[in-house]
């Protein structure tokens, strides 16, 4: 229960519900990612060595190996609404390929942090190697003053912008895992329970502050009616609480009409809180709202759904929402994003496996499963040249330019026939080209 307690994310009340999304939203799958390092990681970050088989004839001889080698240091970045799962498993994906990392936490995240660093010192991690930070952001400037090999950040797009003009000086290259919006595309042959089920739980999971919760709901029309009346009584069986004080002037519910919500007693709006933009293009479709409001748009089409959806600039995650397994992933694939969960929201991404990132201001590289580890190295490769023959070291190597076209024909020509031709125009040109090295020195020496 000490995990539970040191991982409610910041701001949330204490109680049962906090304790048990604690739990299964931290607690578990931060284990879940370290078993999968034990298990994986060795063999992920093994050495491999190039077999000779694919090897050009021209490298005959060379041995090759690629080698992941720890980055340095790195400095992870933590947010404040999943302060010991998110930073946890990019702490320990960089430990296991053998960096030293300093965990920054985000303000109210201290005791995720000390939580985990005594975790791991109690299973022999050494002092120097795992280091908290102080959560003021000035921090984040002292410690690349005093050299960073690589930036691992959580949080907004506004954020990683201002992380990135610090980075840029230096060279140091980071992963950004920031801000969503992420599009609920409700086909014409969904589950219209199941899909008011699954929103109602993405909207409210951990007081609304998850990056992939389902925010921009584009529902087809045929359905629209029986969606909209599922979603009222799903979302009427959940706490409501008031919009946050600090999202009063950033929230724009201007030019919408409102399909679930309601006033608080002193006239402020209560989550969750689901409107439809009564004009195309409206602010809050392609805003990064960190809280318990969603937007309606209904479309005739998935290509309709899909040119409302390209119109915002982030890319963290989506879901399809449909009993029509082939179409949905069909749709799936034309989605930009990174990860498409199909008939279900959020859940499945928490698969130690599976890797996490996003696009355009959703940010670039990934965190988790066997990406994300590799993310924490540098491939270095070493070859070996063996034997005493070095012809390149010869001016063409010793051949003219019609032997090397002849070569790429025979190795590159998309016809069997057409490489075997080349083959037998290269053997007859080696050929020559050896009994020429044969008779030469005689006629030199006949030369009176």
């Amino acid at each position: 229960m000490e995990a539970a307690v040191a991982a409610r994310p910041v701001g949330m009340e204490a109680g049962e519900r906090a304790m048990r999304e604690a739990l299964t939203a931290q607690v578990i799958p931060l284990a879940e990612a370290a078993a999968f390092l034990v298990r994986e990681g060795p063999g992920l970050l093994r050495v491999r060595r190039l077999s000779w088989w694919r090897q050009p004839v021209w490298l005959r001889g060379v041995r090759t190996e690629i080698r992941r080698e720890p980055v340095g240091r790195v400095l992870v970045l933590a947010p404040s609404n999943y302060p010991l799962l998110l930073p946890g498993v990019q702490a320990l994906q960089a430990l296991a390929a053998g960096n030293a990392v300093w965990w920054k936490p985000a303000v109210g995240g201290e005791a995720a942090a000390e939580f985990m660093v005594g975790l791991l010192r109690a299973a022999g991690v050494p002092e120097g190697v795992m280091r908290v930070l102080g959560s003021d952001p000035a921090v984040v400037r002292v410690a690349l003053d005093e050299r960073v090999d690589k930036v691992v950040l959580t949080g907004s797009a506004v954020t990683g912008a201002a992380v990135l003009a610090e980075l840029a000086p230096r060279l140091v290259p980071a992963v950004m895992e920031l801000s969503g919006c992420d599009p609920c595309f409700v086909r014409e042959d969904a589950d219209v329970g199941l899909a008011a089920r699954a929103v109602a739980f993405g909207l409210r999971l951990n007081d609304g502050r998850t990056c992939i919760a389902p925010r921009r709901l584009l529902v087809n029309r045929r359905v629209a009616g029986a969606f909209r009346e599922a979603l009222r009584e799903a979302l009427d069986g959940v706490e409501k609480r008031e919009v946050p004080a600090r999202l009063n002037e950033p929230v724009n519910f201007e030019g919408t009409t409102e399909v679930y919500g309601g006033m608080g007693e002193d006239g402020r709006r209560m989550m969750p809180v689901v409107v439809a933009p009564e004009a195309g293009g409206h602010v809050l479709t392609r805003s990064d709202l960190f809280t318990q409001i969603g937007t309606w748009e209904e479309v005739e089409t998935d290509e309709e759904a899909l040119r409302l959806n390209a119109a915002c600039p982030f890319a963290l995650g989506a879901s399809v929402l449909g009993r029509d397994e082939g179409a949905a992933r069909e749709l799936a694939a034309r989605i930009p994003a990174g990860v498409v969960v199909i008939n279900d929201v959020v859940v499945p991404t928490a698969d130690a496996r599976v890797p996490f990132g996003g696009r355009g201001r959703s940010g670039f590289g990934v965190t988790r499963g066997a990406e994300g580890l590799l993310e924490m190295t540098v491939v270095k490769v070493i070859q070996v040249r063996r034997g005493s023959g070095r012809r390149h070291y010869e001016d063409g190597g010793g051949m003219e330019a019609p032997f090397f076209q002849r070569y790429l024909e025979a190795a590159h020509r998309r016809s069997l026939a057409g490489r075997l031709c080349a083959v037998y125009r290269l053997l007859r040109m080696a050929m020559r080209r050896q009994t020429e090295k044969k008779t030469t020195p005689d006629l030199i020496q006949d030369t009176p």
